[in-house]
């Protein structure tokens, strides 16, 4: 009888401890970041790699990292966008780094939206998507001055921000 108890304890405590993994696979689409694209502003059609593109959110001290750098010099960059609030403010500094000071340019982009928080998985837990402000999805300044943006026009692409796959803003300059 003993025996009997014992296996069935045995057998209970194996099947407890048994239960679904809750790995979050890599591949499982979680908050997509802002996709922007850079543009020649006298020839639209055509992408325009910056120079030593610094962008810092507003409150931070150090900028975010493009592939382990604190610049990038491409035509495409992927912003995050705070899921607490409905605001996120970057400033954008243009040739960061360079020994010339008058050649460093900043601009200040302040983007407007709202979030709707999905349910992913257990495992995954929850991802935000965007929608722009139809009315005011970003408002552009230049902390010294106004006429000396090097952020010529700003293009609102798609306003919903669902996936990484798609460009949301385009910039001229």
């Amino acid at each position: 009888m003993k025996k009997i108890v014992v296996f069935i304890m045995l057998l209970a405590c194996a099947f407890s401890s048994c239960e679904k993994d809750d790995i979050c696979d890599a591949n499982t689409p979680t908050t997509p970041r802002l996709i922007i694209e850079f543009y020649d502003f006298d020839n639209p059609s055509v992408l325009k790699n910056v120079s030593n593109l610094r962008v810092i959110g507003q409150g931070m001290t150090e900028p975010l990292l493009f592939g382990g750098a604190p610049t990038t010099s491409g035509s495409k960059i992927a912003l995050p966008l705070r899921t607490v609030g409905t605001t996120t403010t970057f400033s954008l500094t243009l040739n960061s780094g360079n020994s010339n000071p008058a050649l460093i340019d900043e601009d200040i982009i302040r983007f407007d939206y709202s979030t709707q928080e999905l349910f992913v998985s257990r495992a995954c837990g929850y991802k935000s998507n965007f929608t722009l402000d139809p009315t005011t999805p970003f408002t552009h300044t230049d902390p010294i001055a106004a006429n000396q943006r090097w952020i010529r026009f700003i293009s609102v692409e798609k306003n919903s921000i669902t996936n990484e796959n798609e460009t949301h803003l385009k910039i001229f300059f």
